[in-house]
């Protein structure tokens, strides 16, 4: 599958179409910009959070090899903050800030969410490694299926791939999160209510 922005906009359409009634409330995703700009245009008011995992590496590949391993793990200690405010003060090293800083929103978009989502928001990877399987055989096969087969091919995969998926934590937060319910730091945020004497 091309990363293209059109690619992206037809993927999206076709879940609005098969039932997706409710716009995501956040995406994540490395720092393709073709699938961002499909998805502000789908939906617009979907949070982005950056993948972690693709940003260490791109951040690491911006430093010299001697401080990638202390850096690496600095890194992982910015993701891995217990809220936001520990995770900004952490970001450091002067060569690669500016990496890190004009992502910083969607880099640290996972603390606005439940603290039991965090571990799945952090990153594509789980999502990227069925595409991955999934491109591989596509690959092998390219030019002897049709695109029924194909397609055919792509659901079985990825119905053999499911099986292995492990639930979310805190899949009893999602209702709140559809609803809107604010979260801070992974923590829900109870609104007061004003009451008002007549």
């Amino acid at each position: 599958m091309r990363e293209s922005a059109q690619s992206w906009r037809e993927l999206l359409v076709e879940v609005k179409r098969r039932g997706l009634k409710i716009a995501p409330e956040i995406a994540v995703g490395d720092g393709a910009l073709g699938f961002w700009k499909a998805l502000d245009e789908i939906f617009p008011g979907t949070k982005r959070q950056r993948c972690w995992v693709h940003k260490t590496v791109n951040v690491l590949n911006k430093a010299a090899l001697s401080v990638q391993p202390g850096m690496k793990k600095d890194l992982r200690e910015v993701w891995l903050s217990p809220n936001r405010a520990t995770a900004e003060a952490a970001i450091e090293y002067p060569k690669v800030v500016e990496c890190l800083t004009k992502d910083r929103q969607t880099l640290l978009a996972f603390y606005d969410f439940p603290a039991e989502h965090w571990d799945h928001l952090r990153t594509s990877n789980p999502i990227e490694s069925v595409f991955s399987t999934v491109r591989h055989r596509t690959v092998r096969t390219k030019g002897s299926l049709s695109s029924a087969t194909a397609k055919l091919m792509v659901f079985k995969l990825i119905m053999a791939a499911s099986k292995t998926w492990r639930r979310l934590n805190g899949e009893q937060l999602l209702p709140k999160v559809i609803e809107g319910v604010r979260f801070i730091d992974g923590i829900e945020v109870i609104e007061a209510q004003s009451q008002n004497a007549a």
